[in-house]
């Protein structure tokens, strides 16, 4: 004897999957949007740091494993203690960043190429004896440039972050690396 199931349950059980299948796509398709603030894929502030690698000629240097020795523990930005951020591996050499989950990450790497923006009329601002460079970028960030030593040092921070990163770092390039003339670029 078999047994015909009434048209209700028969809609109900095509119904109800085909329902959950949009409800999983909406759900997808907008994040998960419940209310939640969601953190973007790649913004976790407490685990290891995860960086790319650029091209930094001259971090295998001496002049950057003094300063990476000579810098601190933690910085101060916006009045705040920010500590040393573990990098993931594999970390680029030269690389020390600060950050914790109330604040975005400040990276230093040492040994970086000659900013093409370093032109004799470039704007340079001087910290605790050390000439900077600043260079705007498109994320929100500023990256200053140390260009009066023997590597130049890259320290890329938020546009709104304080004072306190730049005065630290200069602190450790001015104990440790001697001073040499600005070297611009031709043109």
């Amino acid at each position: 004897m078999s047994v015909t199931p009434s048209k209700p349950v028969l809609a109900v059980a095509i119904g109800l999957p085909a329902l959950l299948a949009v409800v999983v796509a909406v759900i997808g398709l907008t994040g998960g949007s419940t209310g939640v603030p969601q953190n973007p894929p790649g913004d976790d502030r407490t685990g290891p740091l995860a960086l790319v690698s650029i091209d930094a000629p001259g971090a295998g240097t001496q002049a950057c494993t003094d300063l990476i020795k000579a810098l601190p523990q933690q910085i101060t930005d916006a009045g705040e203690k920010v500590p040393r951020r573990e990098l993931a591996k594999p970390a680029p050499p030269a690389t020390v960043a600060w950050g914790d989950a109330q604040h975005e990450p400040i990276v230093l790497r040492c040994g970086m190429n000659k900013p093409p923006e370093l032109v004799q009329t470039a704007q340079l601002g001087s910290v605790n004896g050390v000439q900077w460079l600043d260079v705007v970028g498109d994320a929100g960030t500023v990256t200053h440039y140390v260009v009066d030593r023997s590597v130049y040092v890259a320290l890329t921070e938020s546009k709104d972050a304080g004072t306190g990163p730049v005065q630290s770092v200069s602190a450790a390039v001015t104990a440790t690396l001697p001073a040499q003339p600005v070297s611009p670029n031709p043109g």
